[in-house]
């Protein structure tokens, strides 16, 4: 453990002041979950299609989960409605896609990414949009009533459902993978889908792009700071408000990103997809911890390998595992994974 030095006032003996050191325990839940797997499915390159399945599900629940359990760890707001933004960016998609339909079916891979990639912006864009005004009409007379917080963002969330039925309509709606992200990729012997390969890409993207802009710049420190007194650092000349507003506008994109991901996995969306996937993200973040975006990193990937695991093993069984892999977990955290100190 790394350790820096200080000058006490009247001595000149240095004083070490100790770092906390990184909790790597959660982290080996992941591996011991492989392991443990290993031996039940018998065959490696099933395990390894397997694995990697199910790390490619995580990343996809992790950028839909990182916005929600962002909103609640900055700001205090338990928001089920985030489901909508989800639900529009999947859509949102569907035109993108369908307009540009001569890149997604060309066959090309810098054509189908950009049109894969064009989709998400845009996504992004509406979902962030939205999300601004969901805080202002919706959130904002709310703020520090964690139940009326509850109930009023369940109702905008079915209004919304319903506003996305009326521009797209009550029915399902394909959204097929553009033809370069389809097949697999052989390893050896185990095959691994192309699709599940980029959304580990994007995934990992995301997931260092949220440590670093809370971490390394200005604009994080200002929203750290912002958490732990509000008051303080507005005496100092900043809007809080207006970073937190911003937060909750991400917070909503990210959701319009995993919306669009999501609906690529499943091949198709309706408008409840979202809701759908709410109680998965729920299960994430209160494994994670409430408002830890490391522990909801690694609540996903536990939550994905566990799906996939148990879906080969069990399928009996394999809608109630991640309940029961959240039961074990809070036996053993009941905080979550990774706590938030403040909370």
């Amino acid at each position: 453990m790394s350790s820096t030095a200080t000058t006490l006032p009247g001595t000149s003996a240095p004083a070490a002041v100790p770092k906390a050191s990184f909790d790597w325990k959660p982290l080996a839940l992941l591996v011991a979950l492989a392991a443990i797997a290993l031996p039940l499915i018998g065959s490696p390159s099933t395990w390894l299609t397997l694995t990697v399945a199910g790390l490619a599900m995580g990343f996809i629940v992790f950028i839909i989960a990182s916005g929600l359990t962002l909103v609640f760890g900055l700001m205090d707001v338990l928001n089920f409605g985030h489901g909508v933004f989800i639900a529009l960016g999947a859509f949102v998609a569907t035109s993108v896609l369908g307009g540009m339909a001569d890149w997604a079916g060309s066959g090309v891979v810098w054509q189908n990414l950009a049109a894969v990639f064009a989709a998400m912006l845009v996504a992004m864009a509406a979902a962030g949009a939205l999300g601004l005004a969901f805080e202002r009409l919706i959130v904002r007379p709310v703020y520090g009533q964690h139940l009326k917080q509850i109930l009023i963002t369940m109702g905008g969330m079915i209004v919304g459902e319903e506003l996305i039925k009326v521009v797209w309509g009550p029915q399902q709606v394909a959204l097929p993978l553009p033809e370069a992200l389809r097949g697999a990729v052989i390893f050896g012997d185990a095959a691994v889908e192309r699709y599940r390969l980029l959304a580990v890409a994007i995934g990992l993207v995301v997931f260092i792009a949220l440590l670093w802009a809370l971490n390394r710049t200005k604009v994080g420190l200002l929203i750290r700071a912002g958490v732990q007194d509000r008051e303080m650092v507005e005496s100092l000349g900043y809007r809080i408000r207006r970073l937190f507003v911003g937060v909750f506008a991400a917070g909503s994109a990210l959701a319009g990103l995993g919306g669009v991901m999501w609906g690529l996995y499943q091949q198709s969306v309706t408008p409840q997809i979202g809701a759908q996937v709410n109680v998965l993200i729920f299960i994430v973040i209160i494994i994670g911890g409430l408002g830890s975006t490391l522990g909801c990193f690694v609540g996903a990937l536990a939550v994905g390998l566990m799906a996939n695991y148990t879906g080969f093993l069990a399928p009996k069984v394999a809608l109630f595992s991640n309940i029961g892999l959240m039961v074990a977990v809070l036996l053993w955290r009941p905080q979550g994974l990774y706590p938030v100190t403040n909370r």
